[in-house]
């Protein structure tokens, strides 16, 4: 009986139940989406750090260096499994050409280096240890990615021939958010180059137990070994491999989560219409003594076929589109190891996508308890308390068209009606404006404001050089001449020891100058100004246990400064560990320097970085578009890719929820639109009332979406950027998408869903429904 009620039931509404599958197939795909990706992304990631064997702890250092102190310190140290130093010979841009292409406008520190030994190994496209032959030359992701560079391609460094033999993945530098990249060569070619650049050193170790990693830190810093560079660990390797397809997935998690509750809406929708078509034979079946839970159990099995039709299409597009969205992870870091549980996570997904559907489902035919069998068989449909109607009448308007007023008076007459309508759309405009501001905002120049970097033209970086103090003073004073720059500062990154409050010293790396000229957003407190202010990276504050306020006292020359804490801000680069202060210091040796400029017109910024190029060759000169476009590219194109879904999701929503609403009203009001018709009211005039509704719902759902979508969702989408660094977060808004193009797609949408919708007027006959 079941099975030929759900067949006759589909074939009298195929067009509501494809619609309705499609929802559920929709937030079922969804769904198994984010759980493949995430599976795929976290098992990928440990595969290539596990093949790699990346180290625990490594110190970037430039300067002498100690190699039997740092040996007899790895060899006293209980912890440390396995130690060694690699060499990376940084090589300016302008002498790496690939192909008929420099890297001269490249922001990245790009080295080369030979295979490691013992671990922190370079892997091929195969996740292979490369084994590299003389004159080839291996070329970081990355860049053959971006770049369209080809195997077999010509590269010349420093005027010496090699031959692009493959790319490589670099567990620790793989990512753009990384400030380095890793070229490898042989031993051979190694040397042959090695006067051509600037060596640096990597320290690094693999330690017995991963988890006592802050211990070891302690104590390297501790024991006084080599620390002029960053300093960076497993789990911020691990992260940052992780960041741009992590929030690419994040993203989706979110419109998967508003997909669902917009599919059970849908559901709500078609439930109801079908019980306003099939009230009377409700009556019917009530009066002939059947249970409730018979009843119920009809339309449960019917929805309960819809949902597992729906999950299985779900999961089916999830299998056949996750190849697209799995390229990025697997270009870069291979396959997971673990496929076989993203497949039981996806099956996981839509299991709970039916369970949700059915429970919802089950909870919304409680309302067959409230139906009375006379009142069903008398009328035929529900019947509506409309005290607020009394409001609304015709005679006092004024203003409005008939029609208008006629929409306007059933929309508020009936507010739990249109409720659920109203909660589409608001989430229809979450859906859209959420991501493309999101998007907005990251692609935005004044992104890198909350990823402690200003806002200014042009960066110079001064490193992996000697006298660097007197090479930025060189460029300050031709700063000082040029009529083309209005302002400029320098930075300079120092390392001071920190004393906590155990006792112990601790390396932090303090970047000094005047922060107020090129300010930088902070998530709490502000820049310091006093020379007793110091500023701290979120990471450091979080790590040192630190407040606004807040003392902290340095070791400069022997001499003890105090400090008080005076902002806290977010900050990725030399591994989100950095501080700010404004006192000055001759005492301490340069890490590096960056000369910050912004120029009166900024259509010479092209002209000028040519310039200082080629004027100060020690100097890495960068447009900060460059800067950031290289930075955060790959993250940038990852949640376009998701706005631009979540456009097309968004839209194909309200196209169908609209359908349906629309459906359902005109089932339910036949008999009033036949009293409607009685009256004198043309099809045409009452189409015009129901577009009247539907305009009128929908420009409640732009303003209170948009309105949600700028707070809830700026919050939302905080935390997404909270997992790459960013403590603090504002959207930067696009008012012509936000204010106009979104809303028109949206308005476009719903005023073409509703006219076909309505079609269904012309064909309701007034003798069929004014029978007394």
């Amino acid at each position: 009986m079941y099975v030929r009620f759900i067949r006759n039931d589909i074939g009298q509404s195929k067009v509501i139940t494809l619609i309705t599958t499609v929802f559920v197939a929709a937030a079922a795909m969804l769904v198994s989406l984010a759980a493949i990706l995430a599976v795929h992304l976290t098992g990928a990631i440990d595969t290539l750090m596990t093949k790699a064997k990346t180290p625990h702890f490594m110190q970037m250092h430039a300067g002498d260096i100690d190699v039997q102190r740092l040996a007899a310190f790895a060899e006293q140290h209980h912890n440390v499994e396995n130690y060694q130093i690699i060499e990376f010979l940084n090589m300016d841009g302008t002498q790496i050409v690939i192909g008929d292409r420099s890297l001269s406008d490249s922001v990245q520190d790009n080295g080369f280096a030979v295979q490691s030994k013992q671990f922190d190994f370079l892997l091929n496209l195969d996740g292979e240890v490369i084994t590299v032959s003389n004159g080839e030359l291996y070329v970081p992701i990355s860049y053959m990615k971006n770049n369209a560079i080809k195997i077999g391609e010509k590269a010349i460094i420093s005027g010496k021939e090699f031959t692009i033999a493959g790319a490589l993945r670099d567990s620790q530098m793989n990512s753009t958010l990384s400030a380095s990249k890793r070229f490898l060569v042989s031993e051979q070619d190694f040397a042959a180059i090695r006067s051509l650049g600037t060596i640096e050193y990597l320290i690094e170790f693999r330690l017995k137990d991963g988890s006592a990693l802050g211990e070891f830190e302690s104590a390297y810093v501790a024991a006084g070994l080599e620390a002029n560079g960053p300093t960076v660990t497993y789990p911020l390797f691990k992260l940052i491999n992780s960041i741009s397809d992590g929030m690419m997935i994040a993203v989706i998690l979110l419109v998967s989560a508003l997909v669902v509750a917009v599919s059970l809406m849908c559901i709500r929708f078609t439930l109801l219409a079908r019980i306003e078509d099939d009230y009377r034979e409700i009556g019917v079946m009530r009066a002939l003594g059947m249970r409730v839970s018979d009843v119920k159990k009809i339309y449960l099995m019917k929805y309960a076929a819809i949902a597992a039709a729906g999950s299985l299409i779900g999961f089916a597009l999830s299998s056949l589109f996750k190849g697209r969205l799995l390229e990025n992870i697997r270009l870069y870091m291979g396959e997971s190891e673990t496929s076989i549980y993203a497949f039981l996570f996806g099956l996981v997904g839509i299991l709970l996508i039916f369970i949700v559907i059915i429970a919802f489902v089950h909870g919304t035919l409680r309302r067959f308890r409230k139906i009375s069998a006379a009142e069903a068989i008398r009328f035929g449909t529900t019947q509506e308390k409309g005290a607020s109607a009394n409001r609304f009448h015709l005679r006092t308007n004024r203003v409005l068209h008939t029609n208008i007023f006629l929409g306007l008076k059933d929309v508020f007459s009936r507010k739990r009606l249109y409720a659920t309508m109203l909660i589409v759309l608001v989430i229809s405009s979450f859906i859209v404006i959420v991501p493309h501001n999101l998007y907005n905002t990251i692609s935005s120049r004044s992104f890198i404001q909350y990823m402690g970097v200003g806002m200014y033209d042009i960066r110079m970086d001064i490193q992996q050089t000697d006298h660097i103090a007197t090479k930025t003073e060189e460029i300050l004073s031709a700063l000082k001449q040029d009529t083309v720059i209005e302002k400029a500062a320098v930075f300079t990154t120092k390392t001071f020891k920190t004393i906590t409050e155990e006792g112990t010293e601790e390396n932090i790396k303090v970047e000094l100058g005047d922060h107020t000229i090129f300010p930088i957003i902070y998530s709490k407190g502000s820049a310091p100004i006093e020379e007793n202010e110091i500023a701290l990276s979120a990471i450091h504050a979080e790590e040192m246990g630190k407040k606004i306020g807040d003392a902290l006292t340095l070791v400069i020359s022997e001499e003890v400064k105090h400090l008080t804490v005076s902002g806290i801000y977010s900050d990725i680069t030399n591994g989100g560990k950095t501080a700010k202060a404004a006192f000055a210091d001759q005492s301490t040796d340069t890490m590096w320097s960056i000369v910050s400029v912004a120029l009166f017109d900024p259509s010479l910024i092209d002209t000028t970085v040519s310039a200082y190029a080629e004027r100060f060759e020690f100097a890495k000169v960068s447009r900060v578009e460059q800067f950031v476009s290289q930075l955060f590219g790959s993250t940038i194109h990852s949640i376009k890719q998701v706005f631009h879904t979540a456009l097309g999701v968004a839209l194909l929503i309200t196209f169908m929820i609209t359908i349906l609403f629309m459906k359902m009203l005109v089932a339910k009001d036949r008999y009033s639109i036949a009293l409607l018709k009685v009256l004198g009211f043309t099809n045409k005039d009452i189409k015009a009332q129901f577009v009247s509704r539907s305009f009128i719902v929908l420009l409640l759902g732009l303003l209170l979406g948009t309105l949600l979508a700028n707070t809830l969702g700026e919050k939302l989408a905080g935390a997404v950027i909270a997992s790459f660094g960013a403590s603090t977060f504002h959207f930067s808004i696009n008012g012509l998408w936000a204010f106009l193009l979104n809303p028109l797609m949206m308005v476009l949408s719903v005023l073409i869903a509703t006219v076909i919708g309505i079609s269904g007027v012309r064909h309701i006959q007034i003798s069929e429904h004014i029978k007394e």
